[in-house]
């Protein structure tokens, strides 16, 4: 016997008597009408999800590779128990591959007029400003056979900082700043040094530090020492150009020049010395100015934060003309960039004498270790052009920095994992060469 729509309607929601229909279908109804009952009291027994009130607190920040967490509290205003699935969404990016679904989903019960929190804990993979997408949650019934399901924006942002993993070099270079800072005194002279005071003279000591009036007034030969001057003024220049972009290792070359930063300004506030950062390509990225020895470090590491790499050609007079524009008076100005042969030649060797005449000038950059690795490799011909191509780059790059020098320049080249204690180094080695 086949049943009309509204025989079967009404069978489904168990109101027909049995009798009326056929024996067959009689245990199929009677099982549909309590299944469909049973699932219709399911869904009235769940918590309604647009009424529930959410709210975060938590991380706002976090350095790249550690964890931050958000904590979202659900309160349940409805007199029916929420038992609940709860889904957390953040950008790919802000965990690691393959721990987002453990990281992101929740299970969580909450009792009429109560509250009940859930943490998520991000592990971002990426700098910059992580913001939080829907909160996806369905609320069962108590049997768990249908469910209610809805989204709340609930907004919050986690700004994952440069994880400046070259601070562990910080106190072996401190300990030579205070042996070029008075706690040794030096007998270098040059621009700026400060007298720091006298002592008795010892073969091996320049003879043009000693000093006569001072010598005429003792019994013994008396020679000056000196220090490296504080209060010095250091630009960084962080180059977001489009050869920033190219990735060394797992990482951008602007990833390796933002930490060597940040080690050097760490040592140079250490020293007295002022720090400024610019971040250039065609227009300014990021500014900062003017900052107290306390706040230049936290300030530099959340304006880096959300600076990436453009893929533009880095306008050379720009980025010239708006650094004279942060130093007008004599500075330090360190030029975080590339050693490849166009962008230097055709970019920056023509308005080079801008800066040098007016200021002392380091240029830093990445060097890729594959390509020492190439210019090593022998034993099939593939292998012996790879190493010919590799030479050729190593001889173009070592001409280009030849050519910085010849201009007054000092060139740091390093691979990533040195970039940063080598232009500490070469910071040190001007200090005591009283060249800042």
């Amino acid at each position: 016997m086949a049943l009309t729509g509204r025989a079967a309607l009404l069978a489904a929601l168990g109101s027909i008597p049995v009798g009326v229909l056929e024996p067959g279908w009689t245990g199929i109804l009677a099982v549909n009408g309590s299944l469909a009952l049973a699932c219709a009291c399911d869904y009235a027994l769940a918590a309604p999800v647009r009424r529930l009130r959410l709210s975060r607190s938590g991380d706002t920040s976090a350095r790249l590779g550690e964890t931050a967490d958000v904590t979202l509290t659900v309160t349940n205003p409805s007199r029916r128990p929420l038992r609940a699935h709860l889904r957390d969404a953040w950008p790919p990016s802000s965990w690691q591959p393959g721990s987002e679904v453990e990281s992101s989903r929740h299970r969580l019960t909450v009792p009429p007029g109560e509250r009940r929190r859930v943490t998520t804990r991000l592990r971002p993979t990426r700098r910059g400003d992580r913001q939080a997408d829907r909160v996806t949650v369905r609320s069962y019934g108590p049997l768990g056979l249908f469910a209610r399901q809805g989204s709340h924006q609930v907004p919050w942002t986690v700004r994952v900082l440069p994880p400046f993993t070259s601070r562990k070099h910080l106190p072996s270079k401190l300990a030579r700043l205070r042996e070029l800072d008075g706690r040794t005194s030096v007998l270098t002279r040059g621009e700026g040094t400060e007298f720091d005071s006298l002592r008795e003279y010892v073969p091996g000591d320049d003879t043009r530090s000693i000093d006569w009036r001072a010598t005429a007034r003792q019994s013994s030969v008396a020679v000056r020492t000196w220090r490296p001057e504080r209060d010095r003024h250091i630009l960084l220049v962080l180059d977001t150009g489009r050869t920033s972009a190219g990735r060394v290792g797992d990482a951008p070359r602007l990833d390796a020049s933002m930490d060597a930063a940040l080690l050097l300004a760490a040592l140079a506030s250490r020293a007295g010395d002022r720090v400024d950062l610019l971040a250039y390509d065609r227009r300014v990225r990021a500014l900062v100015q003017g900052r107290s020895a306390g706040d230049m470090l936290p300030s530099l590491v959340n304006a880096m934060a959300t600076v990436e790499p453009e893929l533009v050609e880095t306008d050379a007079r720009g980025l010239t003309a708006m650094a004279l524009r942060t130093a007008p008076r004599r500075s330090l100005i360190v030029l975080l960039t590339t050693l490849d042969a166009a962008p230097v030649e055709q970019g920056l060797l023509p308005v080079l004498p801008q800066l040098t005449q007016r200021h002392t000038v380091l240029v830093a950059a990445v060097a890729d270790p594959h390509i020492a690795t190439m210019a090593k490799a022998r034993g099939d011909a593939e292998a012996v052009y790879e190493a010919a191509a590799a030479a050729q780059a190593q001889s173009e790059r070592q001409r280009t920095a030849e050519q910085l020098r010849r201009h007054g320049v000092t060139v740091v080249d390093a691979t990533p994992e040195t970039l940063a204690p080598a232009l500490a180094d070469a910071y040190l080695a001007l200090k005591a060469a009283g060249r800042l």
